[in-house]
């Protein structure tokens, strides 16, 4: 009568020993889901610390090359490059330059390790204009500026071009203009990239988490902010699906949600909204250095909160996961 009160089943039975946990995960990580952002500007020799970013550096060309040739080793999954442009101008000209600093990375960097590496660039406009907004402006009312959406669009495809004619092997537009997909596939198609997938940042948060990367890409606006075209944090969480849907049937090939755990809500929303489709995630610059400050504190394990981290937001249902430890992540995992 005792022992029929014991329960059998016992679900600590696939913990206890470490073979069978591994044996029944479905969560597991990969150096080849992880994407590295990297910041690339004009010079010889730059390796320039990003303060606010532990470890991470604005890096000239000849410096990027010695990244994405480390990428390739490590066999993570791409590189994403932000440009940081010698001059800036009210509708940043430089990002629709043949010889920009993108056009001159994407080539560098094919040239070095060819198809060995995805190579893809950031669609946008904030690092290039001197107001550090992401397209061109246009004044309403009561000296009131806004980003005129339309004409953005055209810059858009305009820059979109010189990427596809430098080498890239994919475009990822991340102003949150509408309609931002069907001008670029459209235009992609008609001058024959139409081989170039898109992985639209379709929901992409006026979020505080994006501080750091202000820094490190000096885009950070001279007035007003980004809430007119980013989505709102306390929005309801069907606006993601919408954003998303909108983007695909537009031509997106993968989505991404920006910022990822502060949005694994999302992430998890719009897997099972698309099943099937590929979704990304963009662990971003606060939240890595979140972690960075704490763990200098010695307040916290860096390896096991950015393990634990990143398998919460494949566990979410991302497929893809860009992130600033992608290569820190590809060496304690092969390790």
């Amino acid at each position: 009568m005792f022992l029929s009160s014991f329960p059998t089943i016992r679900l600590r039975r696939l913990r206890y020993e470490p073979l069978v946990r591994r044996l029944v995960r479905d969560t597991v990580l990969s150096p080849d889901r992880f994407i590295l952002p990297l910041f690339v500007r004009f010079g010889q020799g730059v390796r320039k610390t990003i303060p606010s970013m532990p470890d991470q550096f604005q890096l000239s060309i000849d410096e990027l090359v010695i990244e994405a040739e480390q990428a390739v080793s490590l066999g993570l999954g791409g590189i994403l490059l932000f440009g940081i442009p010698e001059t800036k101008d009210s509708i940043g000209s430089e990002a629709m330059s043949e010889i920009g600093i993108i056009a001159r990375a994407v080539r560098a960097v094919k040239e070095t390790v060819g198809n060995k590496l995805l190579v893809i660039t950031d669609l946008c406009f904030c690092e290039y204009t001197d107001h550090g907004h992401c397209g061109v402006l246009s004044e309403k009312s009561n000296n009131r500026y806004e980003v005129d959406n339309d004409t953005t669009l055209e810059n858009l495809v305009r820059q979109s071009l010189v990427h596809a004619r430098a080498g890239v092997d994919m475009l990822a537009p991340s102003g949150m203009m509408d309609g931002m997909v069907r001008a670029l596939r459209g235009n992609l198609d008609r001058e024959g990239f139409s081989h170039l997938p898109i992985m639209s940042y379709a929901a992409k948060y006026a979020s505080a988490f994006y501080g750091p990367f202000r820094e490190a890409a000096e885009n950070c606006p001279q007035f007003g902010d980004r809430r007119s075209y980013q989505m709102d944090p306390a929005a309801v969480a069907g606006q993601a699906v919408r954003e998303a849907q909108l983007d695909l049937e537009e031509g997106a090939d993968i989505i991404m949600i920006k910022p990822a755990l502060a949005y694994l809500d999302i992430v998890r929303l719009v897997r099972e909204r698309f099943e099937g489709v590929p979704i990304a995630a963009y662990n971003v610059s606060g939240e890595y250095s979140m972690v960075k400050a704490a763990a200098e504190k010695g307040w916290i394990d860096e390896k096991a909160i950015v393990l634990e981290s990143m398998t919460a937001i494949t566990r979410a249902g991302a497929n893809i996961i860009l992130t600033y430890w992608a290569k820190q992540l590809a060496q304690w995992l092969n390790s």
